[in-house]
């Protein structure tokens, strides 16, 4: 007689699914921890030896971090070959983005301060990308994307643009506003190129050692013409080691890692915690203050971050919808 204790595979209650937690592991989790190596950026970089050109410590730390990305991921040599054409004209352009991004954001800095040319940056970039990914057929913005993208947005001006909101700050360069804005678009442009890459079954270490090996060399000129003098003193080679080693080749590689599973557009609205990192630490180890319209502001752009990274209930009843591509739809 059949064991009466022992219950037909058909009639077992279906096992809960256990792929939600590992999902966001392996998406906003890498991608936001890039994003507080990101947010030490200003503080490294304030260390710098006092007359070092802001151009030079950014490139430099993007030539010295792109190496190290290029050197240690695996599959970066035999990536090229195992790619098409068209994955390979990806590449170069995805290059000329990472290169460009510096070149771009720097001088916009020198022009507009470091304030509005990071929230002309980095929130440009995120709206950038959704509507890039939307005009290539890789994904429409969602409606939980564009609430939470424009919450971050603002309680990213809210943060870090307290003078020209009271009317105390300096009037605006429209050179580096459009500056700015360049280097959103390419940080949007990168940020996609990785994400279909890696979407599209290449390994995400050689992706990012590939994009950025090759945007290490062509930003070389830019350390050697603008002065590399700094870089021979102590201070100087332990900022630019720590830019390399933490926020380019750790971040990158992580921001990379997280690409596999969460679309560029939302990637790039979750680095949006970078200025708010960025402002903690001017608080706790440079002894800022912040004003309570900024610290609204960092409680907005809490807010839009958890609403972007809180796991969608599903209506029981209805599945996932499937998607163009892989990687669009886990998570939103």
């Amino acid at each position: 007689m059949p064991d009466r204790t022992t219950t037909p595979a058909s009639a077992r209650p279906a096992a809960a699914p256990r792929a939600s937690r590992p999902r966001r592991l392996g998406g906003p989790a890498p991608v936001l921890a890039a994003a507080l190596l990101w947010g030490t950026t200003g503080t490294a970089s304030s260390l710098a030896p006092a007359g070092a050109p802001a151009a030079a410590v950014g490139c430099a730390g993007l030539a010295l971090g792109g190496a190290l990305l290029f050197l240690t991921a695996r599959g970066v040599r035999a990536l090229p070959r195992a790619c098409s054409r068209a994955d390979r004209a990806l590449l170069v352009l995805g290059a000329l983005a990472v290169a460009g991004y510096p070149v771009a954001f720097y001088p916009a800095v020198a022009r507009t301060g470091v304030a509005v040319a990071t929230v002309i940056a980095l929130g440009s970039a995120p709206v950038l990308a959704g509507l890039l990914a939307w005009a290539t057929g890789h994904g429409r913005p969602t409606a939980r994307w564009t609430a939470a993208t424009a919450g971050a947005v603002l309680g990213c001006a809210l943060l870090v643009l307290r003078p020209w909101l009271t009317g105390a700050g300096t009037p605006t360069d429209p050179v580096g506003v459009a500056l700015a804005a360049c280097a959103g678009l390419a940080y949007a442009v990168y940020s996609l190129i990785g994400g279909r890459l890696i979407t599209g079954g290449h390994p995400s270490g050689a992706v990012m050692g590939v994009l950025f090996g090759a945007a290490a060399l062509l930003v070389l000129p830019v350390v050697l013409l603008t002065g590399a003098d700094w870089l021979g003193s102590v201070r100087g080679a332990a900022v630019a080691g720590y830019l390399a080693l933490f926020t380019v080749a750790l971040a990158y590689a992580l921001f990379g890692y997280g690409l596999r599973r969460t679309p560029a557009s939302v990637a790039t609205t979750l680095t949006l915690a970078e200025p708010a990192v960025a402002a903690v630490l001017g608080v706790a180890v440079l002894g800022e203050r912040l004003p309570a319209v900024s610290w609204a502001g960092l409680a907005v752009l809490g807010a839009g971050l958890v609403l972007l990274t809180r796991p969608q209930r599903r209506r029981p009843g209805h599945g996932v919808r499937p998607s163009r591509e892989r990687g669009q739809t886990r998570g939103l």
